[in-house]
């Protein structure tokens, strides 16, 4: 490993890991011999180049993985990228299963992390899909139009919290469940609450 600081942080999150261990500390070490600095957020190690997010170690009852934060703009030769659900735009993931793949993978998975620091050095930016581009359901938007109130505190609300609203409320096949969940959740959008707030 080259001389880089290893974040204390990181060094408690490792210590206290039940799963993973092995897996966490190899991928720790290949991120780091790629120079980036170690950081610790959203309970993660976070790694950084001139405080910009490149990966994200994380761990799952299934699997762990790297999470490239702009996953979506790395060419992916070796078609080993995930995108974890439809609706995540930018990240994705590499997952392994056991500690082997890692080693085995060592020299493309830095490949990737070089490209990753690339596409920061470019100041290439994912394109987000823009909310006029999800589906307003029919139900929601007469809420909408009869409820001026509603329809601001809606636009108010962050893109993100937004999304999940048409995507949660576009669901179900039924007509009513629509209604239902469009009313009850009117005094939470009103709140400028998002859905899992």
């Amino acid at each position: 490993m080259t001389e880089r600081k290893l974040n204390p942080k990181v060094d408690a999150f490792l210590s206290k890991t039940k799963n993973w261990q092995e897996e966490f500390e190899n991928l720790r070490k290949i991120v780091l011999d790629c120079d980036l600095t170690e950081e610790f957020k959203w309970m993660h190690p976070c790694y950084t180049f001139e405080d910009k997010n490149i990966v994200l170690i994380h761990g799952f009852k299934e699997y762990c993985a790297l999470l490239f934060h702009k996953g979506a703009l790395l060419k992916d030769e070796k078609g080993i990228l995930i995108q974890q659900t439809e609706n995540v735009q930018s990240a994705r993931q590499i997952r392994f299963t056991n500690v082997q793949q890692i080693i085995d993978m060592e020299e493309i998975l830095k490949a990737y992390i070089y490209e990753a620091i690339e596409v920061e050095k470019s100041g290439l930016e994912v394109e987000f899909k823009k909310n006029t581009e999800y589906i307003v359901p029919e139900e929601f938007q007469m809420k909408l139009d009869e409820m001026p109130e509603l329809k601001t505190a809606f636009e108010e609300l962050t893109p993100g919290r937004q999304r999940a609203y048409l995507l949660y409320f576009a669901a179900p096949k039924q007509s009513k469940t629509r209604v239902s969940r469009v009313e009850k959740y009117i005094p939470q959008i009103l709140d400028g609450k998002g859905l899992k707030d």
